[in-house]
């Protein structure tokens, strides 16, 4: 900065002081501000404001030394607290910003990244203990993909989420022991496997390489290490960016969790998580020939299975992968659709439906007319990669793109309370959808969006003319009936290839789209022919059938009652559709009884967020047809208290117990969260286990029989019009167990079945 102002002492009639330059009656180059209350500030000056270097001590006695721009810290500089907590690092407008080295006056030590005054992005948390954490972090908690090494030496490494383990993980105990699965809010949660010490572990290559290339479990790249180095040598900190380079390396792709010695991993003392790790305990085995297939429900083990640890079942494996790629291939067109072809075609459903929503969204609201169902109520657009007047350019190859009946699914989205920026920013935003298998024999294919609230999949021809057709009842249907059942569609449309390929999509809600752990999924219609899942293809995310429906469910008499109403009306609607083959999706969240839960919890870490009004306990005691509380709670609804975040699967009224006097009603999960009780959404109810004793596998251990659950479902697969039953032939010799020809199935005797068998196997009345 030029140096020519002319340097003289001024005082203030407020008390302040100053001594140095000065560019017309503004303080310009280098000098000294004294407040009236002893802060002062001594460095440079441009225009009357703090801008260069310098320092500035408050009365306090904290002090930073560094970057001023325009008076706001802003740079790059060292802040000390007069409680000796200490950061250096970037600055942006007075917030920690950039990276950063902050130690805690407790002696807890952040390395890694900041925005805006809090920990965001690639990071190291050194706790006082010698507990390390390495990884992502969110809104300053840990979130993302990172290991963790408590001072007790055990080790994990997979997903967080807000602070807890949430997702896919490995988590390596001191004494050797190794468990793989799933973890929910904390806690194990799903399926899992676990090696003892001593026995023969599986190579982790393969696991860390999927957990890459999740999208929702990211690896920090070494763009961090790399832009770190270069910033800190390009201010002169040489030494703190070795130290922090050599401690992020750990989470390069290479990293081998087998040496946890060599690893530095560690929890967030702001997290919810325990100050010391105790799974290990329990987990303590001397077999080291065998391996453990386990599942849990909420931290607590309610299965068991016992298996030697062998080559076999990996062969077996192997073989089973072969023939599912092979029966992927037989499909059709759409099964062949691998790799660059499947980003080329989510990107071009993208553009497409961004180009739709923003082309129907500006149209004056008004009711649909016939011609909006009509053959000319069509969008059509070619979208070539270079781009055109009315299209972007764009990475994918070139293709048309056919939008159908854009006013009639846009007044959908209205009645089903979705915002059109919302609806893009779910499907169209910078993250890509992600694949997801098909649960059933159809070959179609499956997408998701990131947010996981609505479902894509491809339709056969037959089944986009259904859906046309029925399209104008089925409006009128789900506008008559908000709480309904069916299926909530969203859009239509078809991408043509170079070629000529047409591939056909419609946009579906995901009723599975909830904060809930979902641990069990069935597809239920009511037949035994072919409807069970081998042992061998179940994982935890296999959708299950009628013969692996081990429970058969009890709640309360209202909600029973308002279920089967609306069973019944949907039911009534398809038939007259002349559809047929259609199920019902169920997917169950067990809650573990407080009593185990307890076993696993540490005292206190279990917190209830909303009060219970002592009249709700004493209706509670005196209703009947009462669900006992052990994991749920129905009480009172109260808007104000309840989480409803809008969701493609939640629309309707807050449903009425019998319970608490026929009031709507919220259900109450102790430690998590207070949820509105919908018709298909957040149910409670208690599962009775159906399994034989006799049945019960040697190496397979239940260990208690009733569940408390949170119901999800809905009606699903509703565009197999009667008219191609001879397709069906195969999966309909026999319905609801009693031997039928498919000759007989006619759309109300389909209805008729699907409802009984409901009514008597899956959904009876309490006794």
């Amino acid at each position: 900065m030029e140096d020519n102002g002319r340097f003289e002492e001024k005082s203030f009639t407020n008390g302040d002081v100053y001594i140095g330059k000065f560019k017309g009656i503004l303080p310009h180059g280098n000098g000294k501000y004294t407040w009236s209350d002893g802060s002062v500030y001594e460095g440079d000056w441009i225009d009357g404001k703090m801008t260069g270097k310098g320092i500035l001590i408050w009365p306090s006695g904290a002090k930073y030394e560094g970057e001023f721009s325009g008076s706001y810290l802003h740079g790059h500089g060292t802040f000390t607290k007069s409680n000796g907590c200490v950061y250096t690092g970037g600055w942006r407008m007075n917030a920690h910003h950039g990276i950063g080295r902050k130690a805690y006056s407790n002696s807890d030590i952040y390395e890694g990244l900041w925005k805006e005054g809090i920990r965001e992005g690639s990071g190291k948390f050194t706790w006082n203990d010698g507990s390390i954490y390495i990884g992502n972090w969110k809104k300053g908690k840990i979130d993302g993909r990172g290991i963790m090494k408590w001072f007790n030496g055990d080790v994990f490494d997979g997903c967080w989420l807000n602070g807890l383990r949430q997702g896919s993980g490995v988590y390596r105990f001191s004494d050797g022991g190794l468990y793989i699965g799933t973890w929910s809010k904390g806690l194990k949660d799903g399926k899992g496997t676990f090696y003892p010490s001593g026995s023969k572990q599986p190579s982790l290559k393969k696991w860390c390489t999927n957990l890459h290339s999740d999208e929702n479990c990211k690896v920090p790249n070494s763009r961090f290490n790399r832009s770190l180095s270069e910033k800190a040598r390009a201010s002169g900190r040489s030494k703190s960016s070795r130290h922090l380079s050599q401690s992020t390396s750990l989470l390069d792709e290479n990293h081998v969790i087998q040496n946890p010695a060599d690893d530095c991993i560690c929890r967030d003392s702001s997290s919810a998580l325990p100050r010391t790790s105790n799974e290990g305990q329990s987990e303590v085995s001397v077999m080291s020939n065998m391996v453990f297939e386990r599942e849990y429900m909420q931290g607590v083990l309610i299965v068991e299975r016992l298996r030697e640890c062998s080559e076999k079942p990996h062969n077996k494996n192997k073989r089973q992968s072969k023939f599912s790629m092979k029966q992927v291939k037989k499909s059709s067109f759409i099964g062949t659709i691998q790799n660059r072809r499947s980003y080329y075609l989510k990107l071009n459903l993208q553009l497409g439906i961004r180009y739709t929503v923003g082309k129907i969204t500006p149209v004056p609201a008004r009711e649909v007319r016939s011609s909006d169902f009509g053959e000319r109520a069509r969008i059509r657009m070619y979208f070539p990669k270079e781009g055109s007047q009315l299209t972007p350019p764009h990475c994918s190859v070139d293709f048309y793109w056919k939008d159908y009946c854009p006013m009639v699914f846009r007044n959908l989205r209205e009645m089903f309370k979705l915002d059109a920026a919302e609806y893009m920013m779910s499907i169209c935003g910078d993250c890509a959808l992600k694949d997801i298998s098909s649960p059933g024999k159809s070959g179609s294919i499956f997408f998701i969006s990131q947010d996981d609230k609505f479902v894509i999949k491809t339709l056969k021809k037959y089944e986009l003319k259904v859906l046309l057709n029925m399209l104008p009842k089925y409006y009128h249907h789900v506008g008559s009936y908000e709480n309904t059942l069916i299926t909530k569609f969203f859009g239509i449309h078809r991408i043509t290839l170079r070629g000529g390929k047409k591939v056909r999509f419609v946009v579906m809600g995901n009723m599975f789209c909830t904060e809930l752990h979902i641990h069990r999924r069935y597809d239920l219609k009511g037949s035994s022919q072919g409807r069970y899942t081998s042992q061998d293809k179940i994982n935890s995310n296999t959708t299950l059938k009628d013969l692996d429906l081990k429970y058969e469910f009890h709640m309360d008499k209202k909600l029973r009652e308002s279920l089967f109403k609306q069973i019944s009306l949907d039911c009534k609607f398809l038939e007259s559709q002349h559809i047929i083959d259609y199920s019902l999706l169920l997917g169950l969240h067990f809650r573990a009884p407080e009593n185990l839960k307890a076993l696993v919890e540490p005292p206190g870490s279990i917190q209830r967020q909303f009060s219970l009004p002592s009249a709700d306990v004493d209706i509670l005691k005196q209703g009947e047809q009462l669900i006992i509380p052990k994991g749920l709670l129905l009480v009172a609804h109260e808007p104000s208290f309840v989480n409803a975040t809008p969701g493609p699967h939640i629309r309707g009224n807050t449903l009425r117990a019998y319970s608490i006097g026929n009031k709507e009603v919220d259900l109450l999960l102790p430690g998590t969260a207070r949820l509105p009780v919908q018709l298909g959404v957040n149910m409670p109810a208690q599962a009775t286990s159906l399994l034989q004793e006799d049945k019960v596998e040697e190496s397979e251990v239940e260990l208690f029989e009733v569940y408390d659950v949170v119901l999800y479902m809905g009606i699903i697969d509703i565009l197999q019009e009667y008219n191609v039953k001879k397709k069906l032939e195969h999966a309909y010799k026999s319905l609801q167990f009693d031997p039928m020809t498919i000759s007989v199935i006619e759309p109300k005797i389909y209805a008729e079945r699907f409802i009984n068998f409901m009514d008597k196997k899956v959904f009876p009345e309490i006794p």
